[in-house]
């Protein structure tokens, strides 16, 4: 399967002016992807939770102009005009206009807001580019009304990659693999594609809860710390680690080993520290309060049999992961114990979810 799929036929339809509006969500890897080569192809599969109360709600009113050499658009974001915003969004438009020559044909204003804090290591390049992705495809498939719903979904995450690996997994739900896998049937570096295997119930409605330890920009951007494992001494092993959990967390899944599943998600999160320590320049992204709470939540789980765990993206903030049963004694314990550790008390419930929806 080749990137020229994706490329539009000639027009069957004609509009002057259109509006969309998605609300698209984030997503929580728990088989990370930390390196990648262009464009925008990941150096391992990742395999990740859509998340359903951490998501980006975007309009894009679209306006026929009569010339078509560049690319324009406006950028609002939470109201207000973000000028400095819209290089990444320029530089996602350049990316993908050759699969939607179309956006050239109409002025775009953009509005956009989020649920959460903006930069707070939720993912918001994810939800906030898949959003916009799938807001071309919607003026696609009015200007080409034979589209099928699966291949609307499918360039959809393709267009989204382009701009953010991680917003592949953003279209789909309630779990996502992006990166071509030889365990995992459709799966591509192209694109995100559903779990395709039938999950165990034990990780059905599964809980994500977010210790916002720290709320600021994240310390290293996402770009800069993907380039850090093209020279990493530790690169490669990496890389077939991650391939190889992969293949291991896929049959804990379907078989409802949930024991394996918190060594497994929790390894995954300290190895893509560990990488990022072991770069060259070197980061370390965990606050103390981080490593606090990782401490309390290894307590608890020991003190109460519990199979709660954690996992972090590429910065300080914690994703508690819970079964649905055990869903009102942890929610105890994160507000009497760890709410202490992030900053004001603010921490975020939220759950599995199913991927963007039209509003």
């Amino acid at each position: 399967m080749s990137a020229a799929q994706f490329i539009p036929k000639k027009n069957t339809n004609s509009v002057e002016k259109v509006s969309f509006k998605w609300q698209t969500p984030s997503n929580i890897a728990l088989v990370k992807y930390w390196g990648k080569s262009n464009p925008q192809i990941p150096k391992n599969a990742s395999i990740s939770f859509t998340l359903k109360n951490c998501h980006t709600i975007t309009t894009i009113e679209f306006s026929k102009k009569e010339t078509s050499t560049d690319v324009e658009f406006d950028l609002f974001f939470e109201g207000k005009k973000k000028e400095e915003f819209k290089p990444k969004i320029a530089e996602f438009f350049k990316r993908v206009a050759e699969y939607c020559p179309y956006i050239f044909d109409y002025r775009m204003t953009i509005h956009s807001e989020n649920s959460f804090p903006h930069s707070s290591g939720i993912a918001s390049s994810a939800s906030g580019l898949s959003a916009i992705a799938m807001c071309l495809m919607s003026l696609e498939n009015v200007l080409n009304s034979d589209l099928t719903q699966e291949f609307i979904s499918k360039k959809a995450s393709f267009l989204a990659r382009l701009g953010s690996g991680s917003a592949s997994r953003s279209v789909e739900g309630p779990l996502v693999v992006w990166g071509n896998h030889p365990k995992i049937e459709g799966s591509s570096d192209l694109f995100g594609v559903q779990f395709p295997y039938k999950v165990h119930s034990v990780f059905e409605n599964y809980q994500d809860a977010i210790l916002l330890v720290d709320k600021g920009e994240k310390q290293v951007s996402s770009t800069v710390g993907h380039n850090l494992m093209q020279n990493h001494p530790y690169a490669e092993n990496r890389f077939v680690q991650a391939n190889d959990n992969l293949a291991k967390l896929s049959k804990i899944l379907q078989n409802g080993d949930i024991k394996a599943f918190v060594n497994l998600v929790e390894s995954e999160a300290l190895t893509l520290h560990a990488m990022m320590m072991t770069s060259n320049p070197y980061f370390i992204l965990m606050k103390p309060n981080t490593l606090e709470i990782i401490n309390k939540i290894w307590e608890y789980r020991e003190e109460n049999n519990s199979n709660i765990c954690f996992t972090l993206d590429a910065g300080a903030n914690v994703h508690v992961l819970y079964p649905e049963k055990e869903k009102e004694k942890v929610n105890q314990f994160i507000d009497n114990q760890l709410s202490k550790y992030c900053q004001k008390n603010h921490y975020i419930c939220d759950t599995v979810g199913f991927g963007a929806k039209k509003l």
